[in-house]
């Protein structure tokens, strides 16, 4: 079997992985290029970093290692890895093992192995368990090992297991949210005894941690084939086990864009978005306020205020799966707002524009782009007069840009100047009078410290 050309550099005689093998071999041991390197290298995809396995146990890997490393990470030397830096590229190195998950426990047991073959065969997929095997010497050429037809299913676009999918996914329950996550990625699909494994064994994500289940998500969102992969987690059950919120959208009537249920259209949002997790997060959670909110009337059902409720939904299930404060700000701000746009029918005032890009803040173009991607209707009149409505707006922003600083709106005077003027102590009325003066430059625009005082006088007489 050839070896794929984008790999033969990386393995050419003289290169790092020749003089890394001689390193081990030196020590009697063999170094193997795995996982997602070859895949990849297959694919035609960029891989820039390198993955290896060894029959070397981890402390003899780090021995081995630690001179000709620039420098070495080691946090993953409990499960067998040890990561080296050289020359500016990553290199993982990690003991031929297998993992296997305590019922009670959310960190796996590691049994090390001295097989290559019994390595792959505990891998994720087919297509990551391949293997190709480096030479200590320049005069032998690398060899291809493939024991459970991962090229096949690559060429086939297959996500099957080395093993029966139950000991794949006993072995690390994640891998189930990972066969979904390489659907996205990949744009390949899942064999039937993997899909069928995954609705009797999804109960056991629950064994891994949230930061790990956040982590291959975040993958899986950004993914070219989004859309194929949410249905996958749907479909299965598995999207109930970290967001319930998402496959409860199912059994919402959605009349205003003409979907089945809220489900399909959200989905259909996420996938119009660009591959930036923050939006494509909030395109998943912009409706989840939907199911608490629905009611039924003469004009039928409806869902007000559901963009509030939402909001705070999506941020409880952020922090539950550990997101940064950061993320989880941007992305609940997104789902609050993402209905505003909407309430601007009549056309865009200048005090309309101003307080919208005050409310949309750091998000004004995300929450601009989920607007316009939450349009799904298959009603072309009606997704152009949305279209035509956001245009408008970001024209009349632009107008009010050229006139004022319009990211950053402050009266003219701060609250140090109004306690000086008023001969008063920090307190509430001091942030009341700001508010009051904020108020007015997002109403009138920009005006001079000398109507901030006009504006204070006039407060003061109304207090009296």
């Amino acid at each position: 079997m050839s070896i794929p050309a984008r790999l033969e550099a990386v393995l050419a005689p003289g290169s790092e992985a020749r003089a890394l093998a001689r390193l081990f071999a030196e020590r009697g041991h063999v170094l193997y290029l795995v996982g997602g390197s070859v895949r990849d290298a297959l694919l035609g995809r960029d891989h820039e970093d390198l993955d290896f396995a060894t029959d070397a146990r981890p402390e003899e890997i780090e021995a081995i290692v630690s001179r000709w490393a620039d420098d070495l990470y080691l946090a993953g030397r409990t499960f067998g890895t040890v990561g080296v830096i050289k020359g500016g590229r990553v290199i993982e190195i990690t003991t031929f093992r297998a993992e296997v998950y305590r019922d009670d426990s959310r960190k796996p047991q590691v049994t090390f192995s001295d097989d290559i073959v019994e390595d792959l065969g505990r891998r994720d997929f087919t297509v990551n368990a391949m293997a190709i095997e480096v030479p200590a010497g320049d005069d032998a050429a690398p060899a291809m090992i493939d024991p459970f037809g991962g090229l096949g299913d690559l060429h086939e676009g297959v996500l099957r297991t080395p093993l029966d999918p139950e000991i794949s996914f006993g072995d690390d329950p994640l891998r189930m949210l990972r066969l979904f996550r390489f659907v996205s990625t990949l744009g390949f699909r899942p064999d039937v005894a993997a899909i069928d494994a995954v609705r009797r064994m999804r109960d056991r994500l629950s064994i891994v941690s949230p930061e790990r289940i956040r982590d291959e998500f975040d993958k899986l969102m950004v993914g070219e084939f989004v859309g194929p992969a949410l249905w996958g987690l749907v479909e299965t059950g598995l999207a109930e086990e970290f967001i319930p919120e998402v496959p409860a959208l199912a059994v919402e009537q959605d009349p205003q864009h003409r979907h089945k249920d809220v489900l399909a259209h959200t989905i259909a949002v996420v996938e119009k978005c660009p591959p930036k997790l923050e939006l494509r997060l909030a395109a998943l959670f912009h409706d989840v306020g939907k199911p608490a909110t629905r009611r039924f009337d003469a004009g039928g059902v409806t869902f007000h205020h559901h963009e509030v409720v939402g909001a705070r939904m999506t941020r409880k299930r952020l922090e539950a799966l550990r997101y940064p404060k950061k993320v989880i700000e941007a992305v609940s701000e997104l789902v609050y707002l993402h209905m505003r746009a909407h309430t601007f029918k009549m056309g865009w005032t200048d005090s309309a524009v101003r307080r919208y890009v005050r409310d949309a803040g750091p998000y004004l173009e995300d929450l601009n782009r989920l607007v316009r991607c939450d349009v799904t209707t298959r009603n072309r009149k009606l997704a152009r007069q949305i279209d035509r409505r956001i245009d408008e707006l970001e024209e009349r922003i632009d107008e009010l840009r050229a006139k004022e600083e319009l990211e950053r709106l402050r009266p003219p005077i701060d609250g140090n100047e109004v306690m000086a003027y008023l001969g008063i102590e920090p307190g509430p009325e001091v942030g009341e009078i700001m508010r009051m003066l904020l108020e007015h430059r997002i109403e009138h625009g920009p005006y001079p410290k000398e109507e901030a005082f006009r504006l204070i006088d006039r407060w003061r007489e109304t207090r009296s």
